[in-house]
């Protein structure tokens, strides 16, 4: 990859590795579906405008067909999984289970005809990755101290984001992610509202969790979108879903300096693994695979 790609992969692999820090947060005082509401609020007061201003909003609108299952696996199913999985495990983990994501990206893709992703190199990155994500979730995170429960909601979480990405991707590439994930984020908005009323805190959240829901909805809700599907234009989907082992990585790591969530040997063995995972993973295929 480009110098430019591998800052845009390394930023986006932050972004999207605070969230679980943050739900975290939140998720302590707020009700999964008004951390989820607020986030896609959040987000569509700053892409709408954007995506109004490029001249794009109405061929996503016009494209429902494919952006309502879009909202439906990248963000109505998956968000709502993930953070009221966090109400049963640590954020770290949650990160960790997510990075399954590239493993069903690569399986999705190829369905879809793309033999590139069975490239030697990258295979050997994908196993390397998966390795790490091993070590690092340790088998203690399966020894009944973790909800199995969670676990199962956070791994169907994780299919969904591989095959929302891989889904439109392949069926609307012409249609302006900035624009669609707007749009997606609307129906995925109208779709949490009506349980406002019914989970609306009884009282006034405190500014931290107030911030994390703020936070959440600019950085990783709003702004890795643009990021990412600027990413994927260049290095392709199943090579941009790799970006999940940095989030892991990330989300680790701020599990343990911020929530002094536990740091375990697995942890410090596993990360390793994941980097270099991700690095070989990632690298362009300069031969094609017949």
């Amino acid at each position: 990859m480009s110098r430019r790609n591998w800052f845009l992969f390394v930023l986006i692999g932050f972004l999207w590795g605070i969230p679980y820090l943050l739900i975290k947060v939140a998720v302590d005082e707020l009700s999964p579906t008004i951390i989820v509401l607020s986030r896609v609020v959040i987000g569509c007061l700053i892409l709408i405008p954007m995506a109004m201003r490029l001249g794009s909003l109405m061929p996503a609108i016009k494209a429902w067909r494919y952006v309502i299952p879009y909202a439906i696996g990248e963000m109505i199913a998956p968000w709502f999984l993930i953070t009221a999985a966090e109400e049963n495990m640590s954020s770290g983990l949650a990160g960790l289970l997510v990075a399954t994501v590239p493993i069903w990206a690569t399986l999705i893709a190829s369905m879809h005809g793309d033999k590139t992703v069975w490239q030697r190199k990258r295979l050997f990155g994908i196993l390397i990755g998966f390795i790490g994500i091993v070590l690092v979730v340790g088998l203690e995170s399966f020894s009944g101290r973790q909800s199995l429960v969670a676990i199962f909601m956070i791994l169907i979480a994780a299919i969904g984001y591989a095959w929302a990405v891989t889904m439109v991707t392949t069926k609307i590439p012409h249609i302006e992610p900035i624009s669609m994930n707007a749009v997606a984020m609307v129906y995925t908005m109208l779709a949490y509202l009506p349980f406002l009323f019914i989970y609306a805190p009884q009282k006034t959240p405190s500014i931290e969790a107030i911030g994390s829901v703020v936070i959440l909805g600019i950085f990783p809700t709003a702004l890795a979108f643009i990021l990412f599907f600027q990413l994927i234009k260049d290095i392709g989907t199943a090579r941009g879903s790799l970006v999940t082992y940095l989030n892991t990585a990330f989300a680790v790591l701020l599990g343990v300096i911020i929530l002094n969530e536990p740091f375990t040997v697995g942890m410090a063995v596993g990360l390793p693994l994941v980097l270099i995972g991700s690095y070989f993973a990632s690298r362009k295929v300069t031969t094609s695979v017949q």
